[in-house]
């Protein structure tokens, strides 16, 4: 490979939240900490470069949006997923979460109802209720070796409704939603006249041969009736740029949100916002390759190792992202023992899978955006724990 994976960094004393956290999440520092869904490989060098020459000019003033910042965003999403966008359709959002936040800020109204799709990513859920809305629950179906819509229960928990905020791929159990389902979401929801929000953070790590299917691209209803939200923060390695995008295809939407966004100037950006995003989607395209088959050699790796080691831990194979959904039901614990279990025996920082909504119980969530060194280490000691109980 071109670009080193293996490279083991050490990340103390840049504020790392996976490290700085870990003592008020579970009171103790000696844990590997494969939670939050940052990774551990360098940054892309071509982003640390183009930041590193930013610096040279000892000047940190306004930044304004250049061209070729909207260029970028344009010339990858039509060369990745064919998805023709121009440029007063993109909408830069400080994060994904943020911007999802603004967004429900400025197209509902408190106390509106908002569905979600649990075990989802956890902060749809927060965004939801702190911003005094109301949350609707429609859990996805587990069908033995991973999850689909209830399409049933859908239909009738929408009714009402005024956002259904859709995570595509999926996070946590990494589905890569086909397009025949999303055409059938933005069926009911154009019917229902409700709004959809799609996070697709995770679509640039969609793993092959899987391919990621843009919401807005699956018919004209789902193009005109929802809000894209991208990111090269996940795939890139570079989420402390809070440099995110919101597409935005129905003019009408796309003024509102403006306007609500310039009301607070809450669309400046900063000095290394846009120069990061189009570094990452004007050069990107070798690394990224590289990684994803590095990321897909990990999941292969502790598949494996699961499954000769510890076999009533099953990993769930993503279809998208380097987050692994592990089923844990098996071993028959309770949640708060089975999180004890990969704390106090295995010394592994895992994400409960709990906090995903009640139907991740019985589940965790491990990162395996680490070099093979490390992930080794942490499978290692996870058998050295299962083996002990």
């Amino acid at each position: 490979m071109k670009y080193d994976f293996d490279q083991v960094i050490d990340r103390r004393g840049t504020d790392a939240v996976k490290l700085e956290d870990m003592k008020t999440v579970w009171g103790r520092t000696d844990l590997i900490p494969l939670w939050v869904a940052d990774m551990d490989f360098a940054t892309a060098p071509f982003i640390v470069d183009a930041i590193r020459k930013r610096c040279e000019n000892p000047v940190m003033g306004y930044t304004s949006k250049p061209e070729s910042y909207f260029q970028a965003i344009i010339n990858w999403v039509k060369m990745r997923y064919d998805l023709q966008v121009e440029k007063e359709m993109i909408q830069f959002v400080p994060g994904i979460v943020p911007g999802i936040g603004m967004a429900m800020n400025a197209l509902t109204e408190r106390g509106d109802k908002v569905l979600v799709q649990p075990p989802v990513y956890h902060p749809f859920m927060w965004v939801t209720e702190r911003n005094g809305r109301t949350l609707i629950l429609n859990p996805l179906k587990w069908e033995g070796e991973g999850y689909r819509m209830d399409m049933d229960a859908f239909r009738q928990l929408i009714k009402g409704c005024k956002l259904f905020i859709l995570c595509n791929p999926h996070n946590p159990g990494g589905v890569v939603w086909k397009e025949e389902e999303l055409r059938e979401i933005a069926e009911i929801c154009y019917e229902e006249g409700v709004l959809v929000f799609s996070d697709e953070i995770h679509a640039d790590l969609t793993l092959p041969p899987y391919r990621h299917t843009p919401f807005a691209k699956v018919s004209e209803k789902a193009r005109m009736n929802s809000v894209t939200f991208m990111s090269p923060s996940k795939a890139f390695n570079m989420p402390g740029m809070t440099a995110s995008h919101a597409l935005i295809f129905n003019p009408k939407l796309r003024r509102r949100f403006r306007m609500f966004m310039e009301a607070c100037e809450l669309d400046l950006g900063h000095a290394f916002a846009f120069l990061s995003v189009e570094a990452a989607y004007s050069h990107g395209t070798e690394w990224l390759e590289q990684c994803l088959a590095y990321i897909q050699g990990n999941i292969d790796y502790v598949d494996h190792f699961l499954k000769t080691h510890a076999p009533k831990i099953k990993a769930l194979r993503p279809q998208a992202s380097y987050l692994v959904w592990l089923d844990c039901r098996e071993m028959g614990m309770s949640q708060e023992a089975l999180n004890d279990f990969f704390v106090d025996k295995a010394h592994l920082g895992l994400n409960d899978g709990a906090m995903f909504g009640e139907v991740g119980t019985g589940f965790m969530r491990l990162n395996v955006a680490s070099p093979r060194s490390v992930i080794e280490k942490a499978m290692n000691q996870l058998a050295e724990a299962y083996a002990s109980i």
